[in-house]
């Protein structure tokens, strides 16, 4: 079977024959990092708009990702599919934004990393500023830290505290619910709240 071969084949090769028409190539890289792309979206709160659509724009920016992708320029395709796609994610973020005539940073990245090689970590561990480059200083002023910080650790029960950094790390609500021994429907609950509670805290941040 084609899908067989495609799996030994190197990204490069994967990406020459898509780009040459190749439309099974092509499918088998977005099957292969869709999983990269919903690990992405799960960093962004993203105020009135679904996951899901966040993962579609993903998607979009993995698309552009293989048609744009130059490997003589030494970078590896996964380095540069993650930028294609965060990018996608924000540039659809600060068109949402625009839309509400709401602030850019009413829209909040809560994740340090997107892969944390399977590290527990708690909440808190979650919103430890990075580089100035990062996707998460775009929506985080490195001076609101330690409000930042503070408000959660106030607002945030330790359930909800938990929930949040269980599905940071890609734990799914089933995952979630046998960790914690509480219903799905719990799970969703507290992501419910946690998102209500992010868009208080940047509302009140961008009204000062």
């Amino acid at each position: 079977m084609k899908e067989e071969i495609y799996s030994t084949l190197s990204d490069e090769l994967l990406i020459e024959k898509a780009v040459k028409g190749d439309t099974l190539a092509l499918d088998f890289v977005m099957n292969k990092y869709k999983s990269m792309v919903k690990s992405k979206a799960r960093m962004y709160f993203l105020m009135g708009a679904d996951r899901e659509d966040i993962i579609q724009e993903g998607m979009i920016g993995l698309y552009k990702a293989v048609r744009d992708f130059q490997p003589e320029r030494g970078i590896a395709f996964k380095k540069f599919a993650e930028l294609c796609v965060n990018r996608k994610m924000i540039s659809a973020i600060k068109a949402a934004s625009r839309q509400k005539h709401i602030p850019l940073n009413s829209s909040i990245s809560l994740n340090k990393k997107v892969y944390e090689d399977d590290e527990e970590e708690t909440f808190m561990d979650f919103i430890e500023p990075e580089e100035i480059t990062s996707p998460e200083a775009i929506f985080i002023g490195m001076e609101n830290k330690n409000v930042m910080v503070n408000y959660f650790a106030r607002e945030l029960s330790k359930f909800e505290s938990r929930v949040l950094s269980l599905y940071l790390q890609g734990k799914s609500y089933s995952s979630i619910s046998e960790i914690t021994g509480k219903p799905e429907k719990s799970i969703d609950n507290a992501l419910q709240r946690v998102k209500k509670k992010t868009e208080k805290f940047m509302q009140r941040m961008n009204a000062e």
